[in-house]
């Protein structure tokens, strides 16, 4: 019987660890990790770059000088990829109330899409949303903290 034991310890068991890790159909969840100021956001099913997010100024949604170099590179990879849309992110810091930047976050997407509209992008491939301070890219309270979350993300579809 002790034969019996030790076969089913050595065999069974590690079998039936084995086959249930493979046949579990629980997704494998990675955990996104946080964008710096300068990483850029990669469109995966395009398998291209986009251009870094732009920032603004505190409480402005005014597009700045460093601002237009980079909606020039994002409006020349929606010429070379007439099949992709984009949508543009309107993100605010913390200060302020939630309807305030509500309303910030949108009038920064919409600068944004309008200053592509310019370049020669067609509007019906821009769709702006605002998240105001709802989801920042730095959890801080202070005013590097601040400067990152004033933002429009890019997003690839």
């Amino acid at each position: 019987m002790s034969d019996m034991k030790y076969l089913g310890r050595t065999i069974c068991i590690p079998a039936l660890f084995m086959l249930g890790a493979c046949c579990c159909d629980k997704d494998v969840v990675v955990p996104p990790v946080a964008p710096s100021a300068t990483s850029k956001t990669v469109d995966a099913s395009a398998a291209v770059v986009l251009a870094p997010d732009i920032y603004f100024e505190f409480d402005r949604s005014a597009i700045t000088d460093a601002s237009q170099a980079e909606l020039k590179t994002n409006a020349a990879w929606m010429a070379a990829n007439p099949s992709r849309n984009v949508i543009l992110e309107g993100h605010c810091d913390e200060r302020g109330t939630r309807e305030y930047n509500m309303a910030l976050g949108d009038r920064r997407a919409t600068a944004a899409k309008e200053y592509l509209v310019r370049l020669g992008v067609d509007p019906s491939r821009l769709k702006t949303i605002s998240y105001g301070e709802e989801k920042p890219v730095d959890p801080g309270h202070n005013e590097e903290a601040w400067a990152k979350n004033r933002r429009v993300h890019f997003a690839g579809k």
